[in-house]
């Protein structure tokens, strides 16, 4: 795992994702709630503050609880145990009120909770450079023609502009996603054994607990896990659009279409064996995360008819599947930005590419033309001779079309790429003022 953490994560999350860090983030909780209970009067103040000044990851042997979790079942358990051997040496009474009523879930939840809002922040930053550079690109492509293609085929001509349009507004849907979800999202999980409180556990604590850590207060969702698998399923929802991006520009970098290609860069996308070659890495890798995202995703839905209270198996299947979900959605999105921002653009192939049919993806063109004097299915049938002939003759669109027409007058004018665009420009530039 180890040998491929930087090829398919995004490094700048490497630190967050670190044992030091989740380990700091359920301290940071459990300091919070000592702060709370004390806050509310339940437990004394200096008590309090004894254990939040203990709360620091250098009072925690991080081997000794890696092996110490599976005796327990989850981490916070052997946490507990550590934490509270290191205040009982400084002060004995305040070693009475560590993790004061609550239960490992709580503290396990509310540290999930932390470190996600913590990525979506990161997150958000990358959403919003991905957005700019498309926008860019989309800006400067606008009157960029360029072959729209459906089912793999040639279809009709569009512009580059059009086409990442569509790229920027699927980006930007998710976005709103996740601004959506948020309210739902960043609450506490508090509480204790089977969600019902307890004298340590109130309203009161639950309000504290909640403005200590800026979450929201909540009901109990230990079992209720809705709101993760809402956030599980729009990073895959994010994964899918960012590989809906690198397969349209690998297939884009095929050697016999050659239309845009990823920036260029010393000893990136070689051959081992084929010194000629320039493959399309970063779309191959952004297409990996987006093949294994759906299944993660799969894992957290299927986690959530957990029993009664407390799961025994569902709740502990999220663990490490949200962490490898968010690490590779994460390294998709880091990676499709340095892919847009210096994507290479060949317009005069793009050019070369809508002429190889022989004017064939004017047909539609023509047929609608036509339409108009001899009628709609006259015209159909008569353009799909036209283009029979074309193809056992070998010759131009236009010429046969001539032939068989020759009263349709400025026939040239049906034969320009750029009159067969249909609203690509305008529809492109009402995108681009949303983002102006």
């Amino acid at each position: 795992m180890a040998l491929y953490s930087q090829t398919f994560y995004a490094r700048e999350l490497t630190e967050l994702f670190s044992d030091r860090i989740a380990i700091s983030k359920l301290l940071q909780v459990e300091a919070a709630l000592a702060i709370a209970q004390a806050e509310v009067g339940i437990i004394p103040e200096t008590a309090a503050k004894i254990i939040s000044d203990c709360c620091v990851i250098d009072a925690i042997d991080p081997i000794s609880l890696k092996n110490d979790i599976v005796l327990g079942g989850n981490v916070a358990i052997p946490l507990v145990k550590q934490l509270t051997k290191v205040i009982k040496n400084r002060d004995f009474e305040a070693s009475k009120y560590v993790h004061f009523g609550a239960t490992s879930q709580d503290i396990i939840d509310t540290a999930t909770i932390l470190t996600i809002k913590e990525y979506l922040i990161w997150l958000e930053e990358k959403l919003n450079s991905l957005e700019k550079a498309l926008f860019t690109l989309t800006k400067k492509h606008l009157h960029t023609l360029m072959m729209g293609r459906t089912l793999l085929q040639q279809a009709k001509p569009i512009t580059l502009g059009l086409k990442t349009a569509g790229w920027l507004e699927g980006i930007s849907r998710t976005r709103t996603r996740f601004n959506e979800l948020k309210s739902r999202l960043y609450c506490i999980q508090l509480g204790g054994a089977v969600g019902s409180g307890n004298a340590n556990i109130t309203t009161e604590v639950q309000m504290a607990f909640a403005k200590n850590l800026d979450l929201y207060p909540s009901f109990p969702w230990q079992s209720q896990r809705d709101s993760l698998a809402e956030f599980a399923s729009i990073l895959g929802v994010l994964s899918g659009s960012l590989g809906k991006i690198a397969k349209d520009i690998s297939l884009l970098m095929q050697t016999e279409v050659g239309e845009v290609f990823e920036g260029a860069e010393e000893g990136k996308g070689g051959s081992s064996t084929m010194p000629h070659k320039r493959n399309p890495v970063g779309c191959a890798l952004i297409l990996s995360n987006a093949t294994r995202t759906p299944g993660l995703v799969s894992t957290i839905l299927s986690a959530m008819p957990q029993e009664h209270e407390r799961s025994a198996g569902l709740w502990h299947a999220e663990w490490e599947t949200l962490t490898q979900l968010m690490n590779l959605t994460g390294g998709s999105l880091e990676k499709s930005v340095d892919l847009i921002t210096n994507l290479e653009v060949d317009k005069d192939r793009m050019l070369q590419n809508i002429e190889i049919t022989n004017g064939l993806i004017y047909a539609e063109k023509v047929s609608l033309y036509l339409s108009k004097s001899i009628g709609k299915m006259q015209a159909h049938e008569s353009v799909k001779k036209a283009c029979t002939l074309a193809l056992q003759q070998q010759k131009h669109l236009k010429e046969v079309v001539q032939e068989m027409h020759p009263q349709i007058e400025s026939i040239e004018d049906l034969f320009k790429p750029e009159n067969a665009i249909g609203n690509s420009v305008v529809w492109t530039e009402n995108i681009l003022k949303k983002y102006s």
